[in-house]
C-alpha cells in the first residue's frame, strides 16, 4: 500500500454518538454521526442506554461511511477507533466492532486517544483552515473536559493545565438546568447570550493557581443567585434569561481567556488550536478572535463539525499513526480513563 492510497476507517463511540468517517491520505471522504436523542428527556446522558444505542447503531453508521465514500471495505488500509477516555460501556461497543472488522480484514487496529483526536482535528485536509505549527497550545473544551496542553509534535503531548472539578460543558449544562433550559444547555444559552446583555449580572470568576480551572464554584454562585432573585421577583428568570444567559457565557469566557493567556505568558508560544464540543461556542470562537488583535496571538479553529464527537478526528489520527507503523495489538482494551 503506497502513501498516496491510503484509506483508514474511523470510528467513534466514546459517548452518546456512534460515528463513522473514512479518510483518504489525509481527506475526509465521509463523516457520519448518529445522535442518542433518548438522553434529553433525562437531563444527561445514561451510560446504559448510551452502550444499547451503539450497538443499533454501530453497523448503520459503518455502512453508510464506506458507502458515502464511496469504497468497499477490502479497499481500507486500517481501522482507527477511540479506546478511551469516555463511557466504558460505549468504548466497549466501538473497540469490539474495530477489533473483529480488522481482524476479519486481516488489516492494521489502530487505537486512539479520544482527547489527543479532538487536538489533531486540526491536521485533516479541508480547504480554508490551516494547521498550527508545531509547538502550539491547545486548548479541549467539552461536556467532560476541560484542558490546555502543549502540542510538541503529532504524539508528543503535555497537558499544562486542566479541571479540578467540572468541565466547562458541564458549567453550560448546569447553569441551563438552573434556568430550566432543556439539555444540552450550552447552544441555548449560546443563542440567547447574542440577544442579552453580558453585563447585566456580575459572578464572581473562581480563584485556582496556574493553569488549572475551577467551574463547581460558578455554578453554586449562579444557583443562589437565580434562588434570591426568585424569591424577591417569582418571574425574574423569564424576564431576564436573555441577560442571565449573557452573563453566563460572559464569566466562562473570561474564565478560558484569562488563562489562555497566563498559558502564552508561561510557555512563550502563541499558536492557539480549540477543539471539543464546548469550542462551537459562538462567543469562545469570537473572544479567541479579539484576543488576536490584543495579545498578538494566532489561532486556529476546526469546521464545526470536526468541533463536537465525531470519527473524522478518530480517522486522522489513525491515518497519522498508520504513517508511522504504530499499530494495536488484538488483545488490547478499551480504557475508561484514558490520559494524553
Amino acid at each position: 500500500m503506497t502513501k498516496q492510497n491510503i484509506y483508514i476507517l474511523g470510528i467513534e463511540s466514546s459517548c452518546d454518538d456512534t460515528a463513522a468517517a473514512v479518510i483518504h491520505n489525509g481527506k475526509i471522504l465521509s463523516n457520519i454521526v448518529a445522535n442518542q436523542k433518548i438522553h434529553e428527556e433525562f437531563g444527561g446522558v445514561v451510560p446504559e442506554l448510551a452502550s444499547r444505542a451503539h450497538q443499533q447503531n454501530i453497523v448503520p453508521v459503518v455502512t453508510q461511511a464506506l458507502a458515502k465514500a464511496k469504497i468497499e471495505k477490502e479497499q481500507l488500509s486500517g481501522i482507527a477507533f477511540t479506546r478511551g477516555p469516555g463511557l466504558m460501556g460505549s468504548l466497549l461497543v466501538g473497540t469490539s466492532f474495530a477489533k473483529s472488522l480488522a481482524f476479519g480484514l486481516n488489516i492494521p487496529l489502530i487505537d486512539v486517544n479520544h482527547m489527543q483526536a479532538h487536538i489533531l482535528a486540526h491536521f485533516i485536509d479541508e480547504e480554508g483552515f490551516n494547521k498550527p505549527p508545531f509547538p502550539f497550545l491547545a486548548m479541549t473544551i467539552s461536556g467532560g473536559h476541560t484542558q490546555i496542553v502543549r502540542v510538541n509534535h503529532y504524539f508528543n503531548m503535555e497537558v499544562i493545565g486542566e479541571t479540578i472539578d467540572d468541565a466547562v460543558g458541564e458549567a453550560f449544562d448546569k447553569s441551563g438546568k438552573i434556568l430550566g433550559l432543556g439539555y444540552p444547555a450550552g447552544p441555548e444559552i449560546d443563542k440567547r447570550a447574542k440577544l442579552g446583555n453580558p453585563k447585566a449580572f456580575k459572578f464572581t470568576k473562581p480563584r485556582v493557581d496556574g493553569l488549572n480551572f475551577s467551574f463547581s464554584g460558578l455554578k453554586t454562585a449562579i444557583l443562589y443567585f437565580i434562588q434570591n432573585e426568585t424569591k424577591a421577583n417569582p418571574n425574574f428568570i423569564t424576564e431576564n434569561l436573555n441577560d442571565i444567559c449573557a452573563s453566563i457565557q460572559l464569566t466562562i469566557i473570561g474564565i478560558l481567556i484569562d488563562k489562555l493567556k497566563l498559558a502564552v505568558k508561561t510557555t512563550g508560544i502563541k499558536h492557539i488550536a480549540i477543539g471539543g464540543g464546548v469550542s462551537a461556542n459562538s462567543g469562545i470562537r469570537q473572544a479567541l478572535k479579539d484576543g488576536e488583535q490584543k495579545f498578538g496571538w494566532t489561532t486556529y479553529v476546526p469546521k464545526f463539525e470536526f468541533t463536537t464527537d465525531n470519527a473524522a478526528m478518530i480517522a486522522i489520527v489513525g491515518y497519522l499513526k498508520y504513517l508511522e507503523g504504530d499499530f494495536s495489538e488484538q488483545n488490547i482494551t478499551a480504557s475508561a480513563r484514558l490520559k494524553i
